[in-house]
């Protein structure tokens, strides 16, 4: 996953925008006014904060050597995920799905 795809695929949720609050360096994705994506431009490699369940954020930590607590976020609630080639796309997608979920209050099956 590289900026082009990460950005397409948040803008590809019903409702989500692009903002940039941070600054010009700074994407940040929204839905409802609420955030559900963070990331910088300039990180090399990419890398992304999400919103995560805080009991299963502390699980992706232990799992996945790219999964961090969030970098200046609420670390219970936030996770940084470094795109390092060690997961795939698809489990990105699922950690943003999550995330937007969140955000908008749907609930897990």
């Amino acid at each position: 996953m590289n900026i082009e795809s990460l950005r397409e695929y948040c803008l590809s949720k019903p409702g989500a925008e692009e903002t940039l609050p941070f600054g010009p360096d700074n994407l940040v994705y929204k839905v409802k006014g609420k955030i559900f994506l963070i990331t910088g431009l300039d990180n090399d490699p990419l890398q992304f904060n999400v919103k995560c369940d805080p009991d299963k954020a502390i699980e992706l930590r232990e799992e996945f050597s790219c999964v961090l607590p969030g970098y200046h976020m609420n670390k219970k609630h936030w996770n940084t995920i470094i795109i390092d080639g060690s997961v795939r796309a698809k489990q990105l997608k699922e950690w943003i799905d999550d995330s937007y979920d969140l955000v908008i209050g749907k609930k897990k099956k």
